[in-house]
């Protein structure tokens, strides 16, 4: 990519994140948000836009990954229910945030519009499911949990508190609460 594309494009993502970013003066939600707006803050043309992302919601979804994954690895280099212990944690410390509105946000326009659905599955949902199945039937090899239950099915009694948590803003991300779910959840999956 030349420089001069690769500028434009993160200072399409950087006007996202300002447009986006409740703790900004003038900020606006993902449903106010639109290619135009993204445009005239970026300084560039629609059309540059829709060079790199069919819709808004791509742009969104890729602003939110460009921090997201650093800040939520889904590490090799641990044991890997240390490192599923670790994620959980991760992703909690995120989602109690901005990126944890943005996320919720994203979800709610993704039910309304089958596009945004699957741009948000494509992005986000399928690679980051992917890795963690990795992760957990790494842990399945390493003997480490159950290997008769799908990973898929320990995935999401894992998983799925934190987005009830995120989507219905109920209970907490506190570390503490977290990690008493996560080690609940694991009870049904640890090998005996």
């Amino acid at each position: 990519m030349a420089l001069r594309s690769e500028q434009s494009r993160q200072s399409i993502l950087s006007a996202t994140l300002k447009l986006i970013d409740e703790r900004e003066p003038d900020s606006i939600s993902v449903q106010q948000l639109s290619i135009e707006r993204i445009a005239r803050e970026a300084g560039v043309s629609k059309t540059t836009i829709y060079r790199w992302w069919p819709n808004k919601a791509s742009v969104i979804i890729d602003t939110f990954l460009e921090n997201h994954i650093l800040a939520t690895p889904v590490r090799e280099d641990l044991p890997a229910i240390e490192a599923m212990r670790e994620h959980v944690v991760a992703l909690a410390n995120v989602y109690s945030g901005f990126e944890g509105r943005l996320m919720a946000q994203l979800l709610a326009e993704a039910q309304y519009d089958a596009d945004t659905l699957e741009e948000f599955k494509r992005h986000f949902w399928r690679p980051r499911r992917e890795a963690v199945t990795r992760l957990i039937e790494r842990a399945q090899a390493e003997g480490s949990l159950r290997s008769e239950v799908s990973a898929e099915l320990i995935a999401e009694r894992i998983y799925s508190p934190l987005y009830f948590r995120l989507l219905f803003q109920e209970g907490t991300f506190d570390t503490e609460q977290i990690l008493s779910g996560f080690d609940l959840a694991m009870q049904g999956a640890l090998r005996r």
